[in-house]
């Protein structure tokens, strides 16, 4: 089984907590410590994915459970009206993001904020919150890593001038959290509102007609390191 990076301080943490408690603390205290690490290596857990070969595919940037599809304005990069997609990630869920279709990395934003819960309508606007904008076959999308009430820290590894696969892992949320997509109007949902998604292998949308020859040849950077992806 494969960890996230980001997850490593945690399940060091307790795992050295683990040892202290079970040299010097009482029984409760090492059982307690136990049951956290144990709960961090799965909180953490990064399986690998069967991905879709459909280029004309929209695939979960996120595990989860479908909260809202619905015509949005996004009104950070895009600025028009897009079909949007909502997926609330539960602590069970895998956090780690990936990428929903093959795209070069246009934008990478920042959005400080508060930390509402993640089903609430204003979390997308008003939460703590990382957008990135890639450009596609089917036109420019937008994902959106959002911080919930528990969740408060978003990690995106990729920079402006990545160029992703579908369902190349390009980031993570810790806890609790949602991810929005947001797509061409024209694209043909294929998930409804209750529906349970895994990253990189439900299709959510589909869109027909997409050239991708430009994308795929056009130079980019190899933009994806540590060093340079935002985090918060």
């Amino acid at each position: 089984m494969k960890f996230a990076k980001e997850g490593y301080p945690f399940i060091g943490f307790f795992l050295t907590l683990t040892v202290i408690s079970a040299f010097s603390g009482p029984y409760w205290a090492t059982g307690l410590a136990v049951v956290l690490t144990l709960f961090m290596f799965y909180f953490f857990r990064d399986p690998d994915r069967l991905i879709p070969i459909d280029e004309s595919a929209f695939i979960s940037p996120a595990d989860g459970k479908i909260i809202r599809i619905t015509e949005a304005v996004e009104d950070e990069v895009l600025k028009t009206m897009c079909k949007k997609i909502s997926i609330f990630m539960s602590p069970l869920n895998v956090h780690v993001n990936r990428s929903p279709a093959y795209g070069i990395v246009r934008e990478v934003q920042h959005h400080s904020g508060k930390f509402y819960s993640a089903f609430t309508d204003d979390a997308s606007i008003l939460n703590e919150h990382i957008t990135m904008m890639l450009e596609t076959a089917h036109g420019p999308i937008v994902v959106k890593q959002i911080a919930g009430s528990v969740a408060r820290r978003c990690v995106c590894r990729v920079a402006p001038g990545a160029k992703l696969q579908p369902g190349q892992r390009y980031g993570v949320i810790k806890f609790s959290s949602r991810a929005d997509v947001f797509l061409p109007m024209d694209s043909e949902i294929s998930v409804q509102i209750g529906d349970k998604v895994l990253a990189g292998e439900t299709i959510l949308a589909t869109r027909q007609g997409a050239d991708s020859s430009k994308i795929k040849s056009e130079p980019c950077s190899a933009a994806i390191h540590a060093s340079k992806a935002t985090e918060k």
